[in-house]
């Protein structure tokens, strides 16, 4: 088996870099510079996108980090990151959630894109309020996302309200708060932290 991450530390590569963690499979990281490196043909050979994440699983592409996370639970059943076919609903519903309109309500505040109210509609979103009141409300007070059990969602999900909290997009709330702490302390957020954290100076933005 051959496992590669293409990441930078300073990216959203740090949530594959989690998941993988989690899951406890062996992978070889290749990091990717900003700029010429990124954009250049041969990293577009692995994501025409020319950008990161992609992980390389035993020649098999996969990108975007919503994908690569539902890709690995799947792919490494014994690390138990899914929860059974019967009881995905939310699974599914909060990891796509958090791709699709939490992602573009994030990218249109943070480029001062107002929606006019009467084009709300129009916009997966709807309204930066709307997304946010409705990812607060999927914060449980106790357990994880997609129930009792940690699962890809909240490898996901949670990374997006961890970043949120830290740019001051979401607010701090004490369900947020006691969330954050469930999850960011596990040995794999940890882990994942450490290793990106080491190698932010050398392949970040300015390395």
């Amino acid at each position: 088996m051959s496992l590669v991450l293409y990441t930078n530390p300073m990216s959203r590569g740090r949530i594959a870099r989690w998941m993988l963690e989690e899951t406890g499979a062996a992978y070889e990281t290749r990091y990717v510079r900003y700029g010429a490196e990124m954009s250049g043909a041969a990293y577009a050979g692995v994501n025409p996108m020319r950008k990161v994440p992609a992980i390389v699983h035993d020649g098999r592409v996969i990108t975007e980090c919503a994908a690569i996370c539902l890709y690995l639970a799947d792919a490494f059943p014994q690390a138990d990151l899914a929860p059974p076919l019967n009881a995905r609903a939310d699974y599914y519903r909060w990891i796509l959630f958090a791709a699709g309109p939490w992602e573009q309500a994030t990218t249109a505040q943070a480029l001062g894109m107002d929606v006019p109210p009467d084009k709300s509609a129009m916009a997966g979103f709807g309204d930066f309020q709307r997304t946010l009141e409705t990812l607060l409300g999927a914060v449980p007070e106790t357990g994880y996302l997609a129930g009792p059990k940690f699962t890809a969602a909240d490898v996901y999900v949670g990374a997006q309200i961890g970043w949120g909290v830290q740019f001051g997009s979401i607010p701090k709330t004490p369900a947020v708060e006691a969330y954050l702490g469930r999850i960011q302390s596990r040995r794999g957020a940890i882990r994942a932290n450490e290793l990106d954290d080491a190698a932010g100076a050398e392949y970040g933005p300015d390395g």
